[in-house]
């Protein structure tokens, strides 16, 4: 009898929470409490700063720094068999992954290439700062078929603001020219941009940005951090709901009178799903979550890098095969909360098969129905998705061929 489709990305993590830059809104970098605390940790501080120093790989500084073979051998292997799809992705994430070295992901690969079945193909995607890029990767990205995810903030005055160096130094350039190496190489590539309160009224001048850079594929990231958990109160760097919505919506504008078919938003085509009757493909759209889960580099197994909590942790691809952890009930029932705590203000939005209240971390500001647990975003969602939602509905009624 063939497994039943079990969709699934998950997002692993060599070298866990370690990264060269201390960008300033990350939201990752303060796990290694949690997610180090057993045998098998990361590497100290004072030897990444002399990884850093020196600019060598992770793993030729001591023993014992990131995802160890056995580990890694044993999660490439769980993966393909979690698998049900004839293609296979691995998202290499961090901290920043390319610290793992590139020995580490030559050994990735051969092992991929070893143990996947007769008739599957295998893809790899990798989401890193850029810093760390030289020409040796870029020939590995290219020849090995690997997909980037570089961030990048937008021009050198707004990118600076937050992403920068542990002394205080920003990144533009070396992202720039990291951006140079995989071009040279043509490796397939995606922008993600993080949007804040620093740089939110910049709209257009950012998408310029990226347009003249004649980027393919964009995707916008709202910053939002709540100031301590249950304040129900956002930091002042997070970007405001409705300035949110404003930047999607001027956007959105230019992009319908020029940009279809040339650049694609990440956000606009999950928005444009929806003329076709087409489900989400990003978790955060989708009515129920739970198929991004995190591995650490000991193995352990979080419902999502944005849960990386005690509480979270599922369990270790060590002790129980990453299937079984992707099926147990309590990772389903942490992607069936986020469909059974919507608030009734959001099942009566016209724009709720859009939303699907988006992200659970961010549902922590109270509905004007009194209601808890709405997204902070909500605001500038609405704002938004009613602008895009005529152009959406005559997509729809030119699909079904409606006169």
């Amino acid at each position: 009898m063939a497994a039943a489709f079990r969709e699934f990305q998950v997002f692993v993590k060599p070298v866990g929470p370690r990264c060269n830059l201390a960008c300033s809104y990350c939201y990752y970098h303060d796990k290694k409490d949690v997610t180090l605390s057993s045998p098998g940790g990361c590497i100290s501080d004072e030897v990444l700063e002399s990884v850093i120093r020196d600019k060598k790989d992770i793993t030729s500084s001591s023993p014992g720094v990131c995802m160890s073979d056995e580990i890694l051998e044993r999660y490439i292997r769980q993966h393909i068999e979690a698998s049900t799809d004839t293609e296979i992705f691995f998202s290499w994430h961090g901290g920043e992954p390319t610290l793992a070295g590139l020995d580490f992901f030559r050994k990735a690969v051969t092992m991929q290439k070893a143990l996947v079945p007769s008739g599957r193909t295998i893809m790899n995607g990798i989401q890193t700062n850029g810093t760390l890029i030289t020409e040796e990767w870029g020939r590995f990205f290219r020849s090995e078929g690997f997909y980037v995810g570089l961030s990048l903030d937008g021009p050198e005055q707004y990118h600076n603001i937050s992403r920068s160096r542990r002394d205080g130094k920003g990144t533009f350039t070396d992202v720039m020219r990291g951006l140079e190496i995989i071009r040279k190489h043509n490796v397939p590539h995606e922008f993600l941009c993080v949007v804040s309160n620093d740089n939110v009224h910049a709209s257009l001048e950012i998408y310029r940005f990226f347009k003249d850079l004649e980027a393919s594929y964009i995707t916008f990231l709202p910053l939002v951090t709540e100031t301590f958990k249950g304040s129900g109160k956002a930091t002042p760097e997070s970007v405001r709901p409705l300035d949110f919505g404003r930047f999607l919506t001027s956007i959105f504008d230019e992009w319908i009178n020029g940009d279809i078919g040339k650049v694609k938003v990440q956000i606009f085509e999950e928005a444009l799903r929806t003329a076709f009757n087409q489900g989400h493909t990003l978790c955060i759209f989708k009515p129920v979550c739970g198929g991004v889960p995190a591995v650490e580099m000991n193995g352990d197994f979080y419902s999502c890098d944005h849960f990386v909590t005690p509480e979270q942790r599922v369990g270790n691809i060590n002790d129980t095969p990453l299937a079984a952890l992707l099926d147990d009930p309590r990772q389903k029932a942490f992607g069936q909360a986020k469909k059974e705590t919507l608030p009734c203000y959001c099942l009566e939005c016209d724009v709720l098969e859009m939303c699907n209240g988006e992200c659970p971390k961010n549902r922590f500001i109270t509905a004007p129905t009194g209601e808890p647990g709405l997204n902070y975003l909500c605001e500038g969602y609405r704002y938004f998705f009613n602008h895009s939602l005529p152009f959406i509905r005559e997509v729809a009624r030119l699909w079904k061929g409606e006169v």
